[in-house]
């Protein structure tokens, strides 16, 4: 079994923005939020929010449950 390590320097890029660090703080309440939902909580455009989403994704720390047309974002 190989144990991967993570890329530490991208965690910490990814973490260190105050609109990505106010996201996760929003996803602690423990519900599932859209783009749209995180967007307005964090007082951005849904586009920027997205941006945001997808490198959260990208260093999985969210995850993503799509149910018909909407996408739900959790810890």
């Amino acid at each position: 079994m190989m144990n991967v390590e993570p890329n530490m320097d991208s965690l910490v890029r990814t973490i260190g923005d105050p609109t990505r660090i106010r996201m996760l703080t929003l996803l602690m309440e423990g519900r599932a939020l859209t783009a749209k939902e995180l967007a307005c909580g964090v007082k951005i455009e849904p586009s920027t929010a997205t941006s945001h989403l997808r490198r959260l994704l990208e260093d999985q720390l969210i995850a993503v449950t799509i149910h018909g047309r909407h996408k739900y974002f959790r810890l």
